[in-house]
C-alpha cells in the first residue's frame, strides 16, 4: 500500500488536514498502568491522525464506567458527552439525527453495554445509526472493584468475588442478532490489528460495533483468565489479515495473490478494506457464516478476531427520513417557518 504524503510546505509530521498526533491527544490518563482501555486509546488517536479527520468534525459520546472515562484521553478538541449509565446509545442517536455531517464515537463497556444498557444497545443496532460504538470489554466492573460483568466466562473465579456461575453475553453474537450492519472484535494486545479495524469501522455507514477484549491488569489478569493478556495472546485466532485503503491511496499488492485469498470491501466513501483471509474462503458479508463461526469459537474457546460482518447496503436511520442537506441543528427560523402566503393560504381552507 503506497503511503499518504503530507499537504506541500507542509512539515512531515503533519497530516493531510495539516495537524499533528498531538491533535488528536487527550489528557493524560487516570487508569490503571497497562489497562488494555489506554492502547485503544492510542490506537484511536492514530487512527484518526492517518485518517486525515479534522477533530472537530467528530462527536465522542460514552456512559459510565472505566471504558467511558476513556474519551477524556483522547480528542480533547472534540465535542464530547458523557452520560448516564447504559444510556449513550440515545444521547448519541438524538446528536446525530440533528447533525449528520458529524462522525459519532461511542465508547462503552461490557457493564454499560451489556448489563444496564442492553436494551439501549440493541435498539441502537436495529436502527443503524451512523456510528462506531466502541466496547471496552474486560469481563469485570473494574470501577467499583472488580466485580463479574455480563460478559464474564462462566467459571471463572476471582479472589474477591468467588466463581461466576452464569454464561457470558457475547457482544457480536448480540450485535448479529440486532442486524448490525458492521460487527468486528479485536484484542487489546494486537495494537495494529485494532488499528485498522478503527480506520473500517469509521468509514462505514451506518453502526459499527467494534468488540475489543482488553484486560483488566487490576482484578482480571489471571493466565486463565478469558479477558486477561496471556489467555488473548495464547488463544486468539485471527480470521484475516486487515488493511484499509483511504480513497486517495493506489492500491499495491506485494505479490500476485491466488484466486479466492483476497476479498475487497468497497465503502461508501471510496476507501476500500482488504482481507486477507487465513481461514480459507471465510466471507464477512455473510452473516449466518459470522454466527457460524462464533458458534464454533465458543465451543472450542478460541478468541476470534477480525472483521465478523459487513453489510454496506443497509440503510442507515437518517437516510430513511427525507431530511434537507443543512443539518437539523443549523436552521433557522426562516428555513423552519412557512412562507406568508402557505399560512393564507390553510386559514382560507379552514375557515
Amino acid at each position: 500500500m503506497s503511503q499518504a504524503l503530507p499537504m506541500a510546505g507542509a512539515p512531515a509530521n503533519t497530516n493531510k488536514a495539516g495537524l499533528t498526533k498531538n491533535d488528536y491527544r487527550g489528557n493524560p490518563t487516570t487508569l490503571c498502568q497497562g489497562c488494555g482501555h489506554n492502547s485503544i486509546s492510542n490506537q484511536i488517536v492514530a487512527a484518526l491522525f492517518e485518517m486525515d479527520i479534522v477533530p472537530e468534525d467528530v462527536m465522542k459520546f460514552s456512559g459510565i464506567g472505566c471504558s467511558s472515562k476513556s474519551p477524556t484521553y483522547f480528542l480533547n478538541r472534540t465535542f464530547g458527552f458523557n452520560s448516564l449509565h447504559g444510556r449513550m446509545p440515545s444521547i448519541a442517536t438524538g446528536a446525530l439525527f440533528a447533525d449528520i455531517k458529524m462522525k459519532g464515537i461511542g465508547v462503552s463497556g461490557d457493564g454499560d453495554s451489556a448489563s444496564i444498557g442492553m436494551g439501549q444497545f440493541k435498539h441502537v443496532m436495529r436502527r443503524n445509526v451512523n456510528m462506531l460504538y466502541i466496547v471496552e470489554n474486560n469481563g469485570v466492573y473494574g470501577l467499583t472493584k472488580g466485580q463479574f460483568s455480563a460478559t464474564a466466562e462462566k467459571g471463572l473465579h476471582l479472589k474477591k468475588q468467588g466463581e461466576n456461575p452464569y454464561m457470558p453475553v457475547d457482544i457480536c453474537m448480540e450485535a448479529l442478532v440486532s442486524n448490525a450492519s458492521f460487527v468486528a472484535r479485536s484484542f487489546a494486545g494486537n495494537p495494529k490489528q485494532v488499528k485498522e479495524l478503527l480506520k473500517a469501522a469509521i468509514s462505514h455507514e451506518g453502526i459499527a460495533v467494534l468488540d475489543i477484549i482488553s484486560p483488566c491488569v487490576t482484578f482480571n489478569n489471571q493466565e486463565n483468565a478469558f479477558h486477561s493478556y496471556a489467555w488473548g495472546k495464547d488463544h486468539e485466532e485471527p480470521l484475516h489479515e486487515i488493511s484499509y485503503i483511504a480513497p486517495r491511496n493506489e492500491i499495491i499488492l506485494e505479490r500476485e495473490m491466488e484466486e479466492g485469498e483476497i476479498r475487497e470491501v468497497a465503502m461508501h466513501d471510496g476507501s476500500t478494506v482488504i482481507l486477507k483471509n487465513l481461514e480459507k474462503g471465510y466471507d464477512p458479508t455473510n452473516r449466518f457464516e459470522a454466527l457460524r463461526v462464533m458458534e464454533e469459537a465458543q465451543r472450542n474457546n478460541w478468541l476470534v478476531t477480525g472483521l465478523l460482518y459487513i453489510n454496506t447496503a443497509k440503510p442507515t436511520l437518517t437516510s430513511i427520513y427525507n431530511l434537507v442537506d443543512t443539518p437539523l441543528n443549523s436552521l433557522t427560523e426562516t428555513d423552519l417557518r412557512p412562507e406568508r402566503s402557505a399560512i393564507d393560504k390553510v386559514n382560507a381552507l379552514m375557515f
